[in-house]
């Protein structure tokens, strides 16, 4: 009977040292990181005192499938946080590789997102829904969990449509990307 075999630590430096030799922890060290993760790109809606309003983004999740619970995350700087904060139901846009202009106007501060060059309508629950995406989702929110200077949205989905096919748009490397073949 021979004994067990034990992994060995590698006493020479391998190619991957300098990784785990590591960086410290820092906000710039997050971003660098996650500019290589590519993410889906959602549009956030919600209505603020009777007017629509909405902002892109990347960090969509999806929670649970039963109850249909999805996430995603907002600062709370941002200028849509106060409707947010205050709504009971958000609208969630999936936009396809052809929307990269609607995801650069609701990523961009002051633009006006909701201008006669968007297309949208009330859906349920009086939230605005964009026309022309890949899926949208109307969803209640069920909490709004503290994350730094961010909160958690966790949402359940009450409405929707996946209507339109297509390619999905992407966000990596600080830009908005279509599928490659």
């Amino acid at each position: 009977m021979s004994a067990p075999t034990v992994p060995t630590v590698p006493t020479a430096a391998s190619p991957r040292s300098g990784v785990f030799a590591g960086h410290p922890g820092s906000p710039d060290l997050l971003r660098s990181v996650f500019r290589q993760h590519a993410a889906g790109v959602a549009v956030i809606t919600a209505q603020d005192g009777g007017r629509p309003v909405g902002f892109t983004a990347t960090s969509l999740n999806s929670v649970s499938a039963d109850p249909p619970l999805l996430s995603f995350t907002i600062g709370t700087r941002a200028s849509t946080w106060p409707a947010v904060r205050d709504s009971e139901y958000l609208g969630v846009h999936i936009l396809g590789e052809h929307q990269r202009d609607l995801a650069g106007l609701f990523a961009r501060s002051g633009a006006d997102r909701f201008g006669p060059a968007t297309g949208w309508d009330v859906g349920p629950h009086g939230v605005p829904v964009l026309d022309g995406v890949l899926a949208w989702l109307v969803c209640r929110v069920v909490a709004r969990v503290p994350a730094g200077e961010h909160r958690v949205i966790i949402a359940e989905a009450v409405a929707g449509d996946p209507a339109e096919e297509g390619r999905p748009l992407l966000y990596h490397q600080g830009r908005f990307n279509a599928l490659r073949d």
